[in-house]
């Protein structure tokens, strides 16, 4: 019989990565999400009824556990980078990761796979990076064979890193940047994906992967590659961390005086926390190397979609192409 994996979140930025992978290895694939209906376009990633969308709340015991019914192996991508309403830091990297974990080791699944983040740490004053390693914590004392991933900042098609920066390049003169020296080293979302099904299919050792790619450069740097593959020249302003606060603070207090119509996804005083330590793998933890995973390089991915944001789209290169004929 076709084995099952119960994806939490599998709709996401990475879970879709990871989905259409398990889909490729022939397993069924139960994508659970808050919003089925919004996740119709996992179902083509295999033959038709290989991969279904199916609602889920991961703060509530009986629904994570109906959806993980039958399952061989569960993977939870599910994660918040800012907090909105009753789905907090808290709710959802905590006690959701480890309601997950205590569920899949009372169903008897075979293999769980959980997505951290680098810097998890239980003693770091960012909520984010504390609730993380809690929920690290949590997994591995109810499920201690299973896999971790922390990856550094995931960089594709659909991420809300080079995005976000590249849509304000293309709108403003001036590249605003908290914590410009804060080193990165950022990974490609299907190098995680693929890091995800080797710890399924039980060709990863248990324990804790710290994932990032082969640039290692500073978010300035990160903004200064953004902009050559954009063909754009803008003023990278470096802005100390106490002014990073104050716009958090004003972004937040406008978020509340608007009762949530503006959700703040800008900039929370917990990001500015975070930016102050750098997103970088330790020496002597296991690596995309010891699965047998290349990494992917920034340049050999950001202009397939960052193309969007040059000033010509995708006639940019025939544009300057163009400048080169004689007349």
């Amino acid at each position: 019989m076709t084995k099952l994996v119960t994806i939490y979140g599998g709709a996401g930025f990475v879970g879709r990565y990871i989905a259409r992978r398990m889909a490729k290895e022939g397993w069924r694939v139960r994508v659970a999400v808050r919003r089925p209906n919004e996740a119709l376009y996992v179902k083509p990633y295999g033959a038709v009824g290989q991969v279904e969308p199916v609602f889920c709340n991961i703060r509530d015991d009986d629904s994570v556990r109906a959806v993980m019914q039958g399952a061989d192996a569960v993977v939870n991508c599910v994660g918040v980078l800012t907090e909105r309403g009753k789905n907090s830091f808290e709710a959802i990297q905590s006690e959701g990761a480890a309601r997950i974990a205590r569920i899949a080791a009372e169903e008897g699944v075979e293999s769980l796979v959980q997505l951290s983040a680098l810097g998890a740490d239980k003693d770091s004053e960012s909520v984010y990076a504390r609730t993380k390693a809690e929920g690290e914590e949590q997994v591995l004392a109810s499920f201690p064979n299973a896999v971790i991933l922390r990856p550094s900042v995931i960089f594709g098609p659909e991420d809300d890193f080079f995005n976000r920066f590249g849509k304000m390049a293309a709108q403003s003169v001036v590249l605003p940047v908290v914590g410009a020296q804060t080193k990165f080293q950022p990974v490609y979302v299907d190098d995680v994906a693929l890091a995800a099904v080797k710890g399924v299919l039980g060709e990863a050792e248990a324990g804790i992967y710290e994932l990032g790619g082969p640039d290692v450069l500073t978010f300035r740097e990160l903004m200064q590659e953004m902009l050559d593959v954009i063909h754009r020249r803008r003023l990278i302003l470096s802005l100390p961390f106490w002014v990073g606060n104050i716009m958090a603070t004003a972004f937040t207090v406008i978020e509340k005086v608007t009762v949530g119509l503006f959700h703040n996804g800008v900039l929370t005083r917990d990001q500015v926390k975070n930016l102050k330590s750098d997103n970088v793998v330790t020496d002597g933890v296991k690596t995309l190397s010891d699965l047998d995973i290349q990494p992917t390089a920034l340049r050999a991915v950001l202009p397939d979609y960052l193309w969007v944001y040059r000033d010509g789209g995708q006639y940019d290169a025939i544009r300057e192409s163009a400048k080169n004929l004689k007349i």
